[in-house]
């Protein structure tokens, strides 16, 4: 099995020797799995940031998905929300190996996600899939929002502080004071987190027990606002944030404003990382939405 070089090079960036490691068992940990649940595999294997994806089919034909990744505090969460949603506007999990974090999913189209529709089309559809998948109350045990937000206003002040241009330290402060207020209620509805273009598939042929389902979550439990974001920016264009955050929020039923907080607090989170990965400035698109959100 050939491993694609870019996934080869995350796994060092983020996991260092336990990435090379995770690398290096990848050909015995798929030869394990095709035996175990009689596999057969029927294409190439294909990579999303930190996972191989390896299409594959079932005794009787049935076309699935061979997913392999480590094991960490997002992908943990994936079977859970995985097995709540049941189907129901996600890929379906066929089984799952606990020790490793080995997935079996319903074979979808790697092909055809939602960069090949109309930007306004598909973020219908994310708003009326996130719509779905966030009216489960998430599974006891889920990572919680409320955690993250209050790490994320605690180190706001010292992050604010390596920042040289003013108008960048008033965006990140203005963005905690918004996730300030909602803080104290964090919510309790299961989130997926990363619904963007890409992680919104098509059925194998184009006919399916749905148009579109969504893949790869990294859930936690938390209000519905948290999850609008990734749709804000991916396909990004300046002058769609407003009418795709009005879109949005329209369709999942969310308050406005409440909204517009965790908005900015997924801002926040987003420009803390880029600056602890070495930025010296937020991130621009994430940084322009909140600048957009923020307006008078």
């Amino acid at each position: 099995m050939e491993i694609p070089a870019e996934l080869a090079k995350t796994q060092e960036r983020f996991f260092g020797a336990r990435g090379r490691a995770f690398i290096a068992a990848l050909p015995e940990r798929a030869a394990h799995f095709l035996k175990r649940w009689e596999l057969r595999s029927t294409g190439p294997v294909t990579h999303g940031m930190c996972a191989l994806v390896l299409p594959v089919e079932r005794a009787d034909g049935t076309p699935c998905v061979l997913k392999l990744q480590q094991l960490d505090e997002e992908t943990a969460g994936e079977p859970v929300a995985l097995r709540q949603w049941d189907g129901d506007g996600a890929v379906r999990l066929l089984e799952y190996d606990e020790e490793s974090g080995t997935l079996l999913l319903e074979g979808l189209d790697a092909g055809r996600d939602l960069s090949g529709v109309p930007v306004r089309d598909g973020v219908a559809v994310i708003a009326g899939l996130l719509a779905r998948l966030t009216a489960l109350p998430a599974p006891a045990g889920m990572r919680e929002l409320g955690g993250i937000a209050a790490a994320m206003l605690d180190e706001t002040p010292v992050t604010v502080r390596s920042l040289a241009d003013s108008a960048d330290r008033r965006l990140l402060l203005d963005c905690a004071a918004a996730v300030r207020e909602v803080a104290g209620e964090p919510g309790d509805r299961l989130l997926h987190w990363d619904l963007h273009f890409e992680n919104v598939l098509a059925p194998v042929g184009g006919a399916g027990r749905e148009p579109w389902l969504a893949i790869d979550p990294k859930p936690l439990a938390g209000d519905p606002a948290f999850e609008l974001l990734p749709a804000l920016v991916n396909r990004f264009d300046a002058g769609d944030i407003l009418w795709r955050f009005d879109l949005m929020t329209e369709v999942m039923g969310l308050d406005r404003e409440r909204a517009r907080a965790w908005t900015l607090g997924r801002v926040l989170q987003t420009c803390l990382w880029g600056i602890h990965e070495g930025e010296r400035t937020p991130d621009p698109v994430p940084a322009a939405v909140g600048r957009a959100l923020l307006a008078p």
